[in-house]
């Protein structure tokens, strides 16, 4: 459960750390386009001032230089609007969808209007009242819009984010892909390899079982042994099973319930109750027996460890349109809320001792090999835990 912990810690700081990198771009990006918008806001100044001088030059006045500032701007949309609020020039307007010359100025008219109403604009006098910018004086509004320069800006900071983001989720769902190829490799190298290592004794037991049998035909003892071993070549023949897919055969659920029933009520303490809740018809499901009795015979040892070896284990199953239901519910310890998305990872346990293998085994045998469902239905500390699997029929 430590090393969960520690990788869930390790999550949570580097989602932290992607939140501060984009927070501070979106906060550099915002500066660099205030600044920006700021300097189009002064040119769009000079260009109002040389706008003014060209409406009051006269034959004295040298409006190359004017023309030079006003020729120059090649970027910043502008729109300059009488006192009427007709248009009287317009410059850098996309006007590509204007079929003709009467749609171009109400395209542009419309467009003054509304930067206009933005306070996206200059007024300058051109009376021959110097500095009289009152109700009555002749003015023209010089409306501008953000350049094409600024917009870019203004959008690329979630572009590119967004990119960042799709790279980061094609990243993680790449490794996680790659470390769950390299976890299945682990898994059934080491299944087999446990298979292979358990099949030279149990076959030197079963012949010194038949020994026995032979000496001591009259002991009592004998029979549990070779229960006993034969339990032992099970256990061989479900290791040697993972990796590959066992072909699923229509098997009797009750029947497989009551075999790990029996088998956990000669294995428990008698203060702990196997209690049954199944319907009185059978219930036909394609499985591999074995291995869903393996499945069974984990949720039941973990209700077992909950309880602490003395409580209450209910089995309940049932039908349902084009599945089979299984409840496996006790009265242990429960879990804590911040552990159910963690109890069927491999690695994951709350005892002192133990791999935190059982249950991912379960899941795995479970989605992979039956096509069905397993997930922790309810759970209260202190009071207990229900798993549910659903099986299709």
């Amino acid at each position: 459960m430590q090393f969960t912990d520690q990788i869930r810690r390790v999550k949570i700081m580097l989602v932290l750390a992607a939140v501060a990198i984009a927070v501070v771009s979106l906060v550099v990006s915002h500066i660099l386009i205030r600044d920006l918008a700021k300097e189009e806001h002064n040119k769009m100044e000079v260009w109002a001032e040389a706008m003014r001088t060209l409406n009051r030059a006269d034959e004295n006045t040298d409006i190359n230089l004017v023309l030079k500032v006003i020729n120059g701007n090649n970027t910043i949309p502008v729109i300059v609007l009488d006192s009427k609020g007709e248009v009287q020039a317009y410059r850098n307007i996309d006007i590509t969808d204007c079929a003709n010359a009467a749609d171009t100025m109400r395209f542009v008219a419309g467009m003054g209007h509304k930067l206009l109403r933005e306070n996206r604009d200059i007024r300058i006098a051109i009376d021959d009242n110097d500095g009289a910018e009152s109700q009555s004086a002749d003015y023209l509004n010089v409306c501008y819009d953000d350049s094409v320069m600024l917009r870019r800006l203004s959008s690329y900071p979630y572009i590119q984010l967004g990119v960042v983001m799709i790279f980061v989720v094609i990243a993680i769902f790449a490794l996680l892909t790659s470390k769950r190829a390299e976890q299945n490799k682990v898994w059934v190298g080491l299944s087999k390899e446990t298979a292979h290592q358990l099949g030279t004794p149990i076959s030197s037991l079963m012949a010194w079982v038949e020994i026995l049998k032979e000496t001591y035909p009259d002991d009592d003892l004998i029979p549990e042994m070779n229960k006993d071993v034969k339990r032992l070549q099970l256990i061989a023949d479900r290791f040697s099973k993972i990796g590959s897919l066992p072909e699923p055969v229509e098997t009797d659920l009750k029947e497989v319930m009551e075999h790990v029933i029996d088998y956990m009520d000669r294995r428990t303490s008698n203060k702990v109750q196997m209690i049954r809740d199944f319907p009185d018809a059978d219930i036909r499901v394609k499985i591999n027996a074995s291995l869903f009795e393996w499945v069974i015979e984990n949720l039941s040892k973990n209700a077992v460890d909950a309880m602490g070896g003395e409580g209450k284990i209910t089995l309940k199953m049932w039908e349902e349109p084009r599945k089979a239901v299984i409840e496996v519910t006790d009265t242990g310890k429960g879990i804590r809320k911040k552990d159910l998305r963690n109890v069927f990872r491999p690695g994951f346990t709350t005892k002192k001792r133990g791999w935190g293998l059982g249950l991912s085994l379960a899941k795995r045998i479970v989605e992979e090999y039956h096509k069905g469902r397993v997930w922790v239905k309810w759970s209260e500390v202190g009071v207990g835990t229900t798993f549910r699997i659903e099986l299709k029929k």
